[in-house]
């Protein structure tokens, strides 16, 4: 019988990295739902639409074929209309897509089943906003992985500076403070813990310390 680990958490908190490296670590397929929203965007934004034109969205929904596979390392491709557009759904443009998308209730019922498969065939470890609330309640264990804002906005700017981009760390904050309470006030499958959860926080730890964190609480579920 196949295990499913679901990682929830805020914007910034790390739960894709996180939840890689954990994932190969024990052998699993890591999930990245956030994928499947970016292909969504994408197939909008290649039709022209805007996140204003719902209706039109819905409508697409019923005109393209996502789906996800592996390659031989494991590693996830998202496939949009048979192609692999998995680097094609990673420019700021998608994201903005990508989060207006995820509020359409046929978005994520379009999407939902294809998670749950997933988890039924593969062990896995999925990462989002309502995977242990949503999409697998019945999931082996459920995290909620967290962080200060101010933690999650300071690895948000690092990221950015390395990048060459010329942000202040107060903007930064602001959106992730804003992120916070749309994610978690939306009608939609908000963002919260499952009642279940483990909760982890990862303030002013390092990448390795997380990972070896989260390993130690999936061991002793699994």
């Amino acid at each position: 019988m196949s295990v499913a680990i679901a990682i929830d958490g805020p914007a910034g908190a790390g739960k894709s990295t996180i939840a890689r490296l954990a994932a190969k670590e024990l052998g699993f397929i890591y999930v990245d739902t956030g994928a499947l929203y970016r292909t969504i965007g994408l197939a909008a934004s290649r039709r022209g639409l805007s996140a204003e034109d719902k209706s039109q969205i819905i409508t697409m929904l019923d005109e393209i074929k996502v789906e996800l596979s592996f390659n031989d390392k494991g590693e996830q491709i998202v496939l949009l209309d048979n192609e692999d557009v998995s680097g094609l759904i990673r420019t700021p443009e998608i994201s903005m897509m990508a989060s207006a998308v995820s509020a359409i209730p046929e978005v994520r019922a379009f999407l939902l089943n294809l998670q749950r498969d997933m988890s039924h065939t593969n062990n896995v470890i999925m990462d989002g906003r309502d995977i242990g609330t949503v999409v697998l309640p019945d999931a082996k264990l459920k995290i909620f992985l967290s962080a200060s804002p101010e933690c999650r906005a300071r690895r948000r700017y690092d990221e950015l500076i390395e990048k060459g981009m010329d942000v202040k760390y107060e903007d930064v904050l602001n959106d992730v403070v804003a992120r916070d309470y749309a994610d978690s006030h939306r009608d939609i499958s908000p963002l919260k813990p499952a009642e279940d959860a483990v909760m982890v926080d990862t303030s002013g730890e390092d990448l390795e310390t997380s990972v070896n964190k989260l390993l130690s609480i999936m061991r002793e579920y699994i």
